[in-house]
């Protein structure tokens, strides 16, 4: 399948460049970002063409790859979707609950497959945990701390003006709801609490019934950051294992072979817009309860 690539930052390069150049069955045709100057030079690196025109890039592509801020994705994959195009979306997919839900129903309506590149979906001890924990019962709950350091120098994603603005909630948010929903079902509703700074915690209601709860900031002082994820019950509890120590860009390949699958088969991916709109629902409801706590 031919494959385009919108983006040229960081996570572009990191993920979705290499992925795609090594996922089966994907041909990376080419690249538009909004620099042409850095859509030349990640096109260049990866043996590729880059574009000018987005609507040239469409023209010549099966499905498009997006690395964009929320707010960009939302805006050209809606075109995208309706000229046709399958989608490979980041999270969160849009910052708007009406972006993200005309999104889903552009998709829907096309009838173009989709997959959001939620990581911990796509890695295999994930997986392996999250089958694991499926198909044990007595879950009574479970727990998601994801603290990291953006203010570091060394943070690569440290100049994203759109995490900084934005916070917590809407970057490691997703993951958060995401991973949680794999383990314990799918989420009702939900608490928001906010804190220092961007520091939010969140009380989740799965419609299995139980609750869990995940904080989450990204200006933990370099000592405090670190990730975890656990769920608890009658058989004790169950630590996620440790993300592995692989490149970002295997896992993308996964996502790009899976999103091939789901547009040759008909069949929707457990991750794809439908999913992604849903969380956007309940990030912009925790977001209206903190600014409304805060008086916004």
């Amino acid at each position: 399948m031919r494959f385009g690539l919108v983006g040229t930052g960081t996570w572009a390069g990191m993920a979705h460049g290499p992925g795609l150049m090594a996922a089966e069955r994907v041909e990376l045709v080419g690249i538009w970002g909004r620099s042409p100057e850095r859509a030349r030079t990640l096109a260049m690196g990866l043996g590729v063409s880059p574009y000018d025109d987005f609507e040239a890039l469409l023209a010549d592509v099966d499905a498009v790859a997006f690395a964009v801020p929320p707010e960009i994705q939302a805006e050209l994959a809606l075109v995208a979707a309706n000229a046709g195009k399958h989608l490979l979306l980041e999270k969160p997919v849009a910052m708007t609950v009406a972006a993200a839900n005309a999104l889903r129903d552009a998709s829907t309506s096309a009838g173009v497959a989709s997959v959001v590149f939620f990581t911990d979906r796509f890695a295999d001890a994930s997986r392996a945990w999250f089958r694991e924990v499926r198909r044990t019962e007595g879950w009574r709950g479970g727990w998601l701390r994801s603290f990291s350091s953006l203010q570091e120098p060394h943070n690569p994603f440290g100049s994203s003006s759109w995490r900084r603005e934005s916070g917590a909630l809407w970057d490691t948010g997703p993951h958060a709801l995401s991973t949680l929903s794999a383990a314990l079902g799918p989420a009702r509703s939900l608490t928001a609490v906010g804190g220092d700074g961007d520091l939010v915690t969140l009380v989740i209601g799965h419609d299995s019934g139980v609750t869990s709860t995940a904080s989450l900031t990204l200006f933990a002082p370099p000592a405090a950051a670190g990730f975890e994820a656990a769920v608890w019950g009658d058989v004790g509890v169950s630590p996620m294992p440790a993300r592995p120590d692989r490149p970002p860009s295997e896992l993308l390949a996964t996502a790009a072979q899976e999103l091939v699958e789901s547009a040759l088969t008909g069949t929707p991916h457990g991750v794809d817009v439908t999913f992604g709109a849903r969380i956007v629902e309940l990030l912009a409801d925790a977001q209206a309860q903190i600014d409304t706590a805060r008086g916004s």
